[in-house]
This record gives C-alpha cells, structure tokens and sequence, in this order.
C-alpha cells in the first residue's frame, strides 16, 4: 500500500486553507468549543495547529500553538505530549539543527511504552526522518532515529 503524497507547493494555497479554518474555529461557539470527544477546544485546535505551522515550516507560530496546546495538557497526556514535542523536534531541524531534532526525538520514542510508540507518533517520527538531508544521515543522531523506527 503505497502512502499519498501531496504535490509539491509554494504554501499559498495551504496558508490559505489554514487562514480558513482559523477564521472557522473563532466563529465556533462556546459550545462547539467544550472540551468534549464531540467538540472543537481550543487545545485540540492547537494541537492541530502545531502540526500545520510545524509542516510549512513557521515554526515561530508553531511554537505558540505547541505552548498553547500544552497549557491544559495533563502530564498523563502522553499522545498529545508525544506529538507536540515532535512537532517542536521538527521545529528544531527547519530552524537547522537536525541533529538535535533527531536527538529530541529519540528522547519521545524511548520514553513511550510499545502501545503508543507506533501509530501517529512512529509516522510523526518517520516523517522527520524522511526530510533528514544526505548530509545528515551519517550523524549518530540521525542513526539513532532510524534504530528506534526500526524496533
């Protein structure tokens, strides 16, 4: 089964659906915005958030949102504390420090048990790893990284 992959793009058209949702999720009211499994909070907009900025690259606003987002995270919230921080690792490699993304990463997966080190968080993980450039890939971080996918 082979993985779709979004055509390459200049983020024009993704800022704009992101400008979109934004607009949607203000005129949300209170009610939509409960904290409930069939609502909209505002923690779960931002770690939806997180990810978006994080993937076109504007780590600045991604940054927010992952502190946002953190906020009324419980500790006991590992799958939203997994996510957000390898959103932040993400951030890290755009801001052109690979190797303490990848550093930061392996922290995550070492920490989590089996039953939440694969799913979203491995496809997180992997897609860092993908985008890790030829130059990097020799690094002992980089290497880490492709063990702990691997396990």
């Amino acid at each position: 089964m082979s993985r779709w992959v979004p055509p390459p793009s200049d983020g024009t058209a993704d800022r704009g659906a992101l400008a979109a949702a934004e607009a949607r999720t203000e005129r949300l009211d209170a009610g939509a915005r409960a904290d409930t499994w069939l609502t909209y909070p505002e923690q779960k907009h931002h770690v939806h958030l997180s990810h978006t900025l994080t993937a076109l690259g504007d780590t600045s606003r991604a940054r927010e949102s992952q502190a946002r987002a953190l906020e009324p995270s419980a500790p006991t919230s590992t799958m939203t504390r997994s996510l957000l921080t390898i959103d932040a690792a993400v951030c890290v490699h755009h801001d052109g420090d690979t190797e303490e993304a990848c550093r930061r990463t392996v922290a995550v997966m070492a920490a989590l048990s089996d039953a939440y080190r694969n799913g979203l968080v491995h496809r997180r993980a992997s897609d860092l790893f993908r985008v890790i450039p030829a130059q990097h890939r020799d690094e002992a971080a980089a290497h880490e990284l492709r063990d702990v996918l691997a396990a």
